[in-house]
């Protein structure tokens, strides 16, 4: 990018061009005040604390353009006056207490650096504040009026939950709502926190006047989120042991100072007196707590024993996306190299599986094609099945902000909900229609000419059957098909196809359905048919993974046909190069997926399951079903933070570490290896499931190796090149690295194919799969539809969540239904109902509105006691076994008795 330079204070400097002075100014070293500036935001101009002399003028440097050849003076006796001036009218209405000693705000550190003391600060105060909010405090009395607050929630977050009320002196941030600050539309991003200057808006607690910019850097320990697949880089900050603040970082490589409730505030789960801090073991059918050499022994003597009863696939192990990297290699490697089998599978099997089958089989890899820095230069967003502006708070706001800024965006999502409300198109699709849904705008692009015929006949292959295929696809079928009107339909496509470098972003409204698979590669072909994978014409395709860890797990192997780098255990080749690693030979044949080994349980041919860091009686399907496959099962042992739905059916329970007392590396949606790193010792004698693996295989009588994290990373490399560049010392330096990267000294590769696609032909290859319809329909016994998903205060099955302030921004599991239904079956808002499918029965608390369309409804699954997933079915995709989430047939009561209150 070409500079500008300008002379500051007699030094030259040169700053990107469209620069104000005050980045050159803060280029040059020189500490200039700016109180009413944040580099995140657009400037405001209003505090005049930023006062510099530039070509013989004052001016404000924050809302002044850098000039080629422009001098300016910031030392000067007149314009040190102004600005010390400036600030001394701001301090003079502020109480005492703005400037109290040790006072962590920005003005406070202005006014120590400028001689200003706390005698300058007159207000009588008596203006009141809110103390509503579980994480977000207001002082009225230290506002100034700066608005930075307000544009962060605008301009970063884009909630537009906080406007300025009052006049002159009286003006005071408050909700644009009215009200308390806790019935508002604020989010609890933090953001206003972070860029208060005065400390007028702060966290409760010990944390209070912590931000981002200014806080002790010795007790800083920088981490990456342990929540949601955005891969956010947090500053710890930490005090005798314990969490006081979670702060965004600044140059956090995907959040850039932003966070959203859950990463910034979510850690009271840490020191909740439900925490596990010692082993159980199961005696007379009750769970005790025991030593860890107990534990220990009976784990393996129990996983011996099934070894020896029912051989080595008797055996099977659950790893978890909440889970580093290097736990999740140890784990598949434990059941590889102790065990002797590849019974290993991971929570992706759940939400992305499909992703990684369809992805591999249209593009070659099993991750998303393009960096998010990219997608977020497109020119038109199409965004499916996924709702980021709750599951991927960040992700969703950096999307919304291109929006605003110009980007045309089409939704593709049943209801009416965060992006969808800003949408230029919103393409309300039948739960369960993908496929058809994309295959009706394929045909638009191909009958409307709006493809890419040379990338497609050099780079792509397919397309005479997906031709004849489309055929049958035009607009009006499609609309019977899907709901979506025909008219929708072409102009969504129109966008896509016209758009100079479109992007597609999707969510797990894709991939869990039965032909979840299918719709990503229908999916994909959008993007093939544009060119738009590997070329500067567009950022392809780029699931938003759910959790922390999703991608990372499964790259780590703990699949049960691929290990690590997603090699096929069916190839000898792929094998041979692990058992040179390894030393020992490896199983040649697929291990069992998640609901095999729960089938397998319950047919009495799986003698022992690990689960670690998963509560499968909370987030499976059939609910019901995994409870008899746990409890039939002869040992059960599971790591867990707290004593969970699935941790009361284990004969042992083994306390572990989360991911704020753990150190590691994790993947996130776009590739980005990043790193973990302990901020605080785990409570009591909790573990980390590394130290767990190791400690178990060394009571088998077996040595891992790896003796440390960093040693797991290592070897990882050693056996698959697609990580062999990755380290942790590489990562401390650089930060975040992508993968593929297959040697040290060169770069991960953030856009994928450039040259050419990693399918054995080297092409693209579009999928000609035609539409078929859901496992479930409604018919006049289950006339609804339940689609589940998440919510913004919560995440998965809620088990950190709701041990903490969260429970007091979404306190109970929602029913959301359209108005049309809710009188149709008489239910009114705020009632508890019953909902019953052919599979379970659950108890939720109604909310009507016009989210939902009439006939659909949509709740949660943050509340295992509410029981939701038992009302899912065991329907799965057929290539990937991913449970079909998305549709299931319900019916809705009220509940009027005692006996619809209780949950089988």
């Amino acid at each position: 990018m070409s500079g500008v330079t300008i002379e500051v204070d007699g030094t030259d400097v040169e700053v990107p061009e469209e620069s104000s002075l005050l980045t050159a100014v803060w280029a040059a070293g020189i500490e200039l005040p700016a109180l009413c500036s944040d580099d995140r935001l657009s400037p405001a101009g209003s505090c005049r604390t930023c006062l510099v002399r530039a070509e013989g003028r004052i001016a404000a440097a924050c809302v002044t353009p850098a000039s080629p050849g422009m001098r300016v003076d910031t030392g000067s006796d007149e314009v040190v006056r102004l600005r010390r001036d400036a600030v001394e009218v701001i301090v003079s209405a502020l109480p005492p207490r703005a400037l109290a000693d040790g006072s962590p705000s920005e003005l406070a550190h202005v006014c120590r650096s400028m001689g200003i003391g706390p005698e300058t600060a007159k207000g009588a105060g008596g203006r009141g504040g809110d103390e509503s909010h579980p994480y977000v405090h207001l002082d009225r009395d230290l506002c100034i009026a700066c608005g930075r607050c307000v544009r962060m929630c605008s301009e970063v977050q884009g909630t537009f939950a906080l406007t300025l009320v009052g006049r002159g002196g009286d003006t005071v941030v408050a909700p644009g709502t009215g009200g308390p600050w806790a019935e508002s539309d604020c989010v609890a991003c933090g953001g206003c926190v972070d860029t208060c200057p005065t400390g007028a808006i702060t966290q409760p607690g010990p944390a209070r006047g912590l931000t981002s910019a200014f806080h002790p850097a010795q007790a800083r320990t920088r981490t990456t989120c342990g929540y949601c697949g955005v891969g956010c880089t947090l500053d710890v900050i930490a005090q005798d042991g314990e969490v006081t603040a979670v702060l965004p970082a600044q140059n956090g490589p995907v959040n850039r100072g932003h966070a959203c409730v859950k990463g910034r505030f979510s850690h009271g789960f840490r020191t909740s007196p439900e925490r596990l801090t010692r082993p159980l073991l199961r005696r007379d059918g009750v769970l005790e707590p025991v030593g860890w050499d107990e534990a220990l022994a009976r784990v393996a003597r129990g996983l011996q024993a099934a070894v020896d009863a029912g051989g080595p696939d008797s055996v099977a192990a659950i790893s978890s996306a909440r889970a580093t990297n290097e736990e999740n290699y140890l784990v598949q490697k434990f059941m590889r190299v102790v065990i002797g089998t590849n019974n290993v599978d991971n929570c992706s099997r759940l939400c992305h599986s499909p992703s990684a089958a369809g992805l591999t089989a249209s593009f070659g890899l099993s991750g998303g094609t393009d960096t998010f820095d990219d997608v977020e230069r497109a020119d038109c967003l199409l965004v499916i099945g996924a709702n980021p502006v709750e599951a991927h708070p960040v992700v969703g706001a950096r999307l919304l902000r291109r929006v605003l800024h110009g980007a045309k965006l089409v939704v593709a999502d049943p209801r009416a909900v965060g992006l969808a409300l800003h949408a230029d198109v919103h393409l309300r699709p039948r739960p369960g229609t993908n496929v058809a849904l994309f295959h009706g705008l394929a045909h638009v692009l191909l009958t409307e000419g709006m493809t890419d015929e040379e990338y497609l006949r050099k780079r792509a292959t397919g397309l005479p059957e997906l031709t004849e295929l489309l055929a049958d696809y035009p607009p009006d079928r499609v609309a019977d098909l899907t709901g979506v009107p025909a008219s929708d339909l072409v102009a969504a496509a129109r966008l896509y196809g016209g758009a100079e470098r479109p992007a597609i972003v999707y969510g797990l409204g894709v991939t869990e359905h039965l032909h979840g698979t299918d719709g990503v590669r229908s999916l994909a072909n959008l993007a093939i048919l544009r060119g738009a994978v590997g070329t500067d014409r567009g950022y392809g395709v780029n699931p938003l993974r759910g959790q922390n860890n999703v991608q990372g797990a499964s790259d780590m192997g703990a699949l049960p046909d691929v290990l690590p780098g997603y090699g096929k255990v069916i190839d000898p080749a792929v094998r041979a190069r692990a058992e040179g690693v390894w030393g020992v030979p490896v199983p040649g044949l697929p291990g069992l997926r998640i609901p095999d080994m729960f089938a397998a349980a319950r047919a009495g041919d799986l003698r022992a399951l690990w689960v670690i860091g998963e509560d499968v009686c909370a987030t499976d399907p059939d609910a019901n079903q995994v409870a008899k496959a746990l409890d039939a099962c002869p040992l059960v042992v599971c790591n867990e933070l707290f004593l969970s739905e699935t941790a009361q059916h284990a004969d042992v329970v083994l306390p572990v570490a989360s991911w704020l007392e753990k150190d590691g590396t994790f993947v996130n949606f776009d590739r980005r290896f990043q790193r973990v790193r302990r901020a605080v010792s785990p409570p009591g004698q909790a573990r980390t499931d590394f130290d767990t693996l190791r400690a178990v295989a060394e009571a088998m009588g077996v040595d891992l190796g790896c003796a440390t994290p960093a040693d797991a990373l290592a070897e990882c490399g050693r056996l698959t090149p697609v990580f062999a560049g990755l380290s942790h010392d590489r990562l401390d330096r650089e930060g975040s690295v992508p993968w593929p990267c297959t040697a040290p000294d060169r770069p991960g590769e953030a856009k994928l194919y450039t040259e050419r696609f990693a399918t054995a032909d080297g092409r693209a290859h579009l999928a000609a799969a035609p539409y078929l319809p859901p496992g479930e329909r409604p018919d006049d016994d289950y006339p609804l539809v339940l689609v589940t998903g998440r919510r913004w205060a919560h995440y998965n099955s809620g088990s950190m969540t709701r041990r903490g302030g969260n429970l007091a921004l979404d306190p109970v599991d929602f029913l959301d239904l359209h108005t049309d239904d809710a009188g149709r079956y008489d239910v009114r808002d705020g009632e508890e109902v019953t909902v019953e499918s052919r599979h379970g029965r659950a108890r939720l608390i109604a909310r009507v509105g016009d989210q939902t369309t009439p006939g659909q409804v949509f709740c949660s699954f943050h509340f295992p006691a509410s029981g939701v997933n038992r009302l899912t079915s065991d329907v799965a995709d057929t290539v990937t076994s991913c449970p079909e989430y998305k549709v299931t047939a319900i019916r809705v009561a009220v509940s009027s008795s005692a006996a619809d209150r209780l949950v089988p």
